[in-house]
């Protein structure tokens, strides 16, 4: 049960966007940067670092959010997607995005836990400064979403389904385009 009124037809983040939509529009803008923008990391290994750190924090409309729009830019791949949030190490991705797998899951712990040779080893395993860059301030970003998303007692639900036809969704089409149709079905019901 959400702690303020939220509409019920806009579960986790969007409903919190629509309450207070002049601050979904730069939230929306940065993480449409961050996980769609230009940038050598694809945008579904972008997705997975979103993923691993929503995961690590436990917010469950994030992590199964963003796992779905990251396993609808891998081919549907939702195992690999369950591998990352359980071990990534395992996982049937890069030697880079592991190194960056592990700086970001630092960076949700507390960005002091980041090294020189945290970053070294990502270096070695040929990610660009701004590849680093990125994944700090993707972690660091899914920290506030979650932390916002759960401290307002957001809807979170349980329908795979649900999470699997929005991330389609959202990989299709950006998230500015999703936060101008929440928006505007808030300014609708008001």
């Amino acid at each position: 049960m959400p702690h303020i009124p939220l509409s019920p037809d806009l579960p986790g983040i969007r409903g919190a966007m629509a309450f207070r939509p002049e601050t979904a529009r730069p939230l929306n803008a940065l993480v449409e940067i961050l996980l769609r923008g230009p940038n050598t990391l694809t945008p579904g290994e972008r997705e997975l670092i979103a993923t691993y750190v929503s995961s690590r924090n436990c917010t469950h409309y994030c992590h199964n959010i963003h796992g779905a729009i990251a396993a609808a830019h891998l081919g549907g791949d939702e195992a690999l997607v369950r591998q990352v949030k359980t071990d990534f190490m395992q996982a049937e991705i890069s030697p880079k995005l592991k190194t960056l797998l592990a700086i970001a899951g630092k960076v949700q712990q507390d960005g002091k836990l980041v090294t020189a040779a945290d970053v070294e080893a990502a270096r070695r395993a040929g990610a660009s400064d701004l590849e680093i860059h990125d994944t700090v301030l993707i972690a660091a970003a899914f920290c506030m979403y979650n932390r916002y998303v759960d401290g307002l007692g957001t809807l979170q639900p349980d329908d795979e389904a649900f999470y699997r036809e929005r991330g389609k969704r959202v990989a299709r089409d950006g998230y500015v385009t999703v936060s101008e149709e929440y928006l505007a079905t808030h300014a609708a019901a008001h």
